[in-house]
């Protein structure tokens, strides 16, 4: 038998070594590149009950991509082995993302007579590091960052014994044989799990910032319900407005921060222990300034619950261990200089992380889980299995940059890395890359490399420079369509898709971000329709200052009232920003949606510089979220146009009346929601298809989904989203890997018939 999925460091092998001895069979089951492989010898009646129970028995953590059935031949065998792990050729097993720490193991933590009592690197077959401690392929311990540590006697006889849940755990020590804990001050360094951990909990009582090493890297941490230490770490950090995360103690905890729906509550208890956002019970401006939400996790590592044991504060920020824009440190050293002028001490465990791994986020969402961020518990787990047979590499985008590797049509999403505008997050991207491509050891003369048509993208540039067999390039907006449709596995369904978003690099030159297509990943996609072009004055800063990119879009729009005097007080950098369209220069035709929505946002008061992504558009929400307006601003769709200059105008007008700046936002939200409506339903029928896909990171935008939802309930339309990957420029790179792979394999057969060129499979 030959299994594949996420069969390795889940306890699989001793799984099967159990089921197969229950049944009274012998052979092997050991580790292989492509999943797990198992020789079975025995009664005829016994092998069938092996074959039905090991899907159904599975621990809870494995999953089961396919399982492969052949005849083999009589070797003899007289009992059961779990055989040493082969490496016979390229691997294509899937990684198991890192595991919360499991009840049985938490009870022992917990139990003062068992040996690992308050043991803070405690784990088992069942929970534990995967990912963050895997140097390289097949999962053994010599090939994880605990290679280092050799089990004394006590840890070797449960490594050994198959009834024991520590069975072949690589990752099992304990206080005499493993690694430990230690704090460091500027006052000195302290040794000992017990003293460290009581004196870390004395600092976080205190107000202190406490930088602790988790699963994939530093931490920040204080008391989120002290305002004061909150302020303190953003000062510190330069985290001006961001929300932080929150780390409750327990679900009673995390109840009375979140308003927790049934499934919401099951994503945050889930075995990826994400944080989770949910609307706020509680209004904590510190932690998360101008939103209605606030992002919640619980406990997953040991440590954690251990903090809480010794009397930590009920609700900590737990915030990544950086700079604002830098990726999370996950080595000892640079976390020991680059945040020591961050945090009053840094403890430290000694067990290395292998790469860095964030903490994943995601929402209960309206048309089901929404991940926004994915990273810890997720990757890099396959997301989709692509009909290539080559290995593909895609590189993403340059904001929220995740890569895809396909092996064997699996294709591998890893962690989230950043924004690779910042060079730190730039090499994070690189290590990334050669990460995965060292573990799965494809050889580049082998590889397809899909990038962005955008030429000076950063992902595009150093994409070029790699030794890959061949490169293509595929258009921004497209793969955000193309990414839903690999993970329903739908590649020859004809769609409407809607992307919206900030910013792409059009097949015309120009800013893209409010687009529409028909068409198929196989038969490529076809823009059919687009939001009307606007002027984007100073191009990419407009994104960083609304009142700039409101420039462009009311510089089109007759009447409007005067936007520098009361209610409005634009500053002097809108004028600035529409002397230059006047003029003309340095200016950008773009169809971005995200800019709309930042123009909208600055008509209702938001006319400072923004401090993180997307921020304009979330206070826009959180104030339409405040109201119950039922009206819709006008947002006609004409002639494959979406004219935004009457909802622009309407949202202006009512303001200089005096209207309600939340009733407004809500009558701005409902009408983009109708208008984007009617153009699908307009669409679909012209097109002819049933099947609508939304991608790009306007969707995040729950408060437009709902209404969308609403409004298209009673036709005949289904609707995609996001499930498996961000919706945001995080899933970029499984569309990519999805267009790119797949029409480059059905364009190879076409172009040695001269039925297509290079530029059509560049913009497919």
């Amino acid at each position: 038998m030959r299994v594949r999925g996420v069969v390795q460091g889940v306890g699989f092998r001793p799984f099967v070594y159990r089921l197969a001895r229950a049944n009274q069979l012998a052979g092997w089951v050991l580790n292989a590149e492509n999943g797990v492989e198992i020789h079975l010898e025995g009664a005829a009646d016994s092998l069938q009950r092996f074959v039905h129970d090991l899907p159904v028995k599975a621990p809870s953590a494995a999953q089961i991509m396919e399982i492969e059935t052949e005849t083999s031949s009589d070797e003899g065998f007289d009992t059961f082995l779990i055989r040493e792990s082969e490496n016979r050729e390229q691997p294509t097993v899937c990684i198991s993302p890192d595991l919360p720490v499991c009840e049985d193991c938490l009870s022992e933590l917990l139990d003062p007579t068992d040996p690992r009592y308050h043991y803070p690197y405690i784990n088992c077959t069942n929970c534990g590091p995967r990912y963050s401690v895997i140097l390289n392929l097949p999962y053994d311990r010599p090939e994880t960052t605990m290679q280092a540590w050799k089990m004394d006697h006590f840890c070797q006889n449960e490594y050994d014994d198959p009834g024991n849940r520590r069975f072949h755990a690589q990752p099992v020590a304990c206080g005499v044989c493993g690694p430990h804990l230690v704090l460091n001050e500027k006052g000195g360094r302290l040794c000992g799990d017990e003293s460290v951990l009581r004196r870390a909990v004395t600092l976080l009582r205190e107000a202190s910032i406490v930088a602790i090493k988790g699963l994939g890297g530093y931490h920040l941490a204080c008391n989120a319900l002290d305002e004061n230490a909150v302020l303190a770490l953003r000062e510190r950090k330069f985290r001006k407005e961001k929300p932080f995360a929150i780390l409750a103690r327990n679900l009673e905890v995390a109840k009375t921060l979140i308003e927790l729906s049934p499934s919401a509550q099951e994503l945050l208890t889930s075995v990826a222990r994400p944080i989770v956002l949910a609307p706020a019970r509680v209004m904590l401006e510190a932690v998360a300034p101008e939103t209605n939400e606030l992002g919640v996790m619980l406990p997953y590592t040991p440590l954690h619950y251990l903090l809480f044991e010794a009397g930590a504060p009920e609700a900590l920020v737990m915030t990544s261990g950086n700079r604002s824009s830098e990726p999370i440190a996950y080595k000892d050293e640079d976390a020991l200089a680059s945040l020591a002028d961050i945090a009053d001490a840094i403890l430290v465990g000694e067990r290395p992380i292998a790469r860095r791994v964030d903490d994943s986020v995601v929402r209960d969402g309206v048309f089901g889980p929404q991940v926004l961020r994915r990273s810890r518990g997720y990757a890099p787990g396959a997301v989709a299995r692509l009909p290539v047979s080559r290995p593909l590499l895609a590189v993403g985008a340059d904001l929220k940059n995740a890569i895809t590797l396909v092996v064997d049509g699996q294709a591998f999403v890893s962690q989230h890395v950043g924004d690779l505008d910042h060079y730190p997050s730039l090499c994070a991207f690189q290590e990334t890359i050669s990460d995965l491509i060292s573990m799965y050891r494809v050889r580049w003369e082998d590889l397809l490399l899909v990038h962005d048509a955008h030429p000076q993208y950063r992902s595009t540039l150093y994409g070029l420079e790699l030794p890959a067999a061949e490169k293509t390039a595929v258009q921004h907006h497209r793969a955000h369509i193309a990414s839903v449709l690999a993970e329903h596995g739908a590649w020859e369904t004809p769609v409407v898709g809607v992307s919206l978003d900030g910013t792409g690099y059009g097949d015309d030159g120009s800013i893209w971000g409010g687009e529409f297509f028909a068409g198929s990943v196989i038969e490529g996609f076809q823009r059919v329709a687009h939001l009307r072009p606007a002027a984007l004055p100073g191009g990419d800063a407009a994104a960083q200052h609304p009142v700039q990119a409101a420039a462009g879009f009311l510089a089109q729009i007759e009447g409007l009232p005067d936007l520098t005097a009361f209610p409005f007080h634009f500053p002097s950098r809108y004028e600035d920003a529409l002397e230059l369209v006047h003029k003309e220069v340095r200016t950008f035709p773009t169809t971005s949606a995200g800019r709309l929505f930042d123009c909208a946002a600055a008509l209702l008061g938001f006319t400072r510089g923004t401090t993180f992504e997307g921020q304009a558009a979330m206070w826009l929400e959180a104030l339409a979220t405040q109201a119950s307006c039922s009206e819709a601003y006008p947002f006609p769709f004409e002639n494959g146009e979406l004219d935004f200059r009457p909802l622009l105008y309407a949202v202006a007008i009512n303001r200089a009346r005096g209207r309600d700046a939340r009733q407004i936002a809500r009558a701005f939200q409902r009408g983009v929601a109708r208008g984007l409506a009617e153009a699908i339903e307009t669409l679909a029928a012209q097109s002819h298809v049933n099947t609508v896909v939304l991608s790009g990171g306007v969707f995040q935008n729950e408060l437009l989904l709902r209404d969308m939802k609403l409004l298209l309930t009673n036709t005949s339309l289904t609707i995609w989203t996001n499930r498996s990957v961000p919706t945001n420029d995080g899933g970029i790179s499984l569309g990519q890997a999805a267009l790119g792979g797949l029409q480059r394999a059905s364009s190879s057969v076409k172009e040695s018939a001269g039925l297509v060129s290079d530029t059509a499979v560049r913009y497919a």
